[in-house]
């Protein structure tokens, strides 16, 4: 993803590329951010100080992990700096605490930054809705083989969405994944259902499964740089916003 987010900041006539950040000690730091992108180099070399890149930027583009992403934003925070998150798997600690470093500076976080997979969540907020509590809602994912949390944050955002639209709380109905005698499955539950393998990007389908028809409402990823393409254009759109917390669903003006 630094990749990629490099390479959208390159192409866009609208933003500038100042620093490139990498934890310490990586093989790659001091190395051209655009040569590591497979673009000419861009006299911007891969960093591990956060201070120098942070006085240097006006927003900040992060995909890494919760420990990095809290401490970006506690920089961000200080700084008055927008902040860009794009990291999924923050427990409901982080969450209250980004938020509170939303207080002095404007924070776009979604679980994802695709503008594809933000129409679906408004989609299945629409449909759930409609539809009502005779609809069972299953959610299936698959990803790569290499990602860490499961079900994928874009997975349980689907589902809190579903849940808002009934009204009800996502907690109460959401039903992890399923082995052994589970018993008959209950009524008004989401459930959930994770895949992984092989490089695949991002794959997201809800079910809405009624007696005798299903809506099944399919998202997916086949290139990575959407994401990056989105988080530029959420870091864009805050350029003149209050501090706050906000999502994609703001930034495409869904919510």
């Amino acid at each position: 993803m630094g990749r990629e987010l490099v390479r959208a900041v390159a192409a866009s006539p609208d933003a500038r590329l100042v620093a490139a950040l990498e934890k310490s000690g990586h093989a790659e730091l001091g190395t051209d951010a655009g040569r590591l992108a497979g673009l000419v180099a861009l006299g911007v070399p891969l960093s591990a100080d956060l201070e120098e890149a942070i006085a240097k930027a006006e927003a900040l583009i992060d995909f890494t992990a919760p420990a990095a992403t809290l401490a970006l934003a506690r920089a961000a925070s200080r700084r008055k700096r927008i902040l860009v998150i794009g990291t999924t798997g923050l427990t409901q600690a982080e969450r209250a605490e980004l938020a509170a470093c939303a207080i002095r500076s404007p924070i776009v976080h979604a679980a994802n930054m695709s503008v594809g997979v933000n129409l679906l969540l408004g989609l299945t907020r629409k449909v759930a809705g409609t539809l009502g509590s005779d609809y069972d809602i299953e959610i299936l994912e698959m990803h790569h083989r290499g990602k860490v949390d499961a079900p994928s944050g874009t997975a349980l955002a689907l589902g809190k969405a579903a849940a808002q639209a009934r009204g009800v709380v996502f907690e109460d109905v959401r039903a992890p994944s399923r082995e052994g005698a589970t018993g008959a499955r209950k009524s008004g539950a989401i459930g959930f259902a994770s895949l992984r393998g092989g490089d695949v990007v991002g794959d997201h389908t809800v079910n809405f499964a009624g007696s005798g028809e299903r809506i099944e409402l399919t998202h997916r990823a086949s290139d990575r740089r959407i994401y990056a393409q989105g988080a530029l254009r959420a870091a864009l759109w805050a350029k003149d916003k209050a501090p706050g917390l906000y999502s994609m669903q703001d930034v495409l003006g869904l919510s």
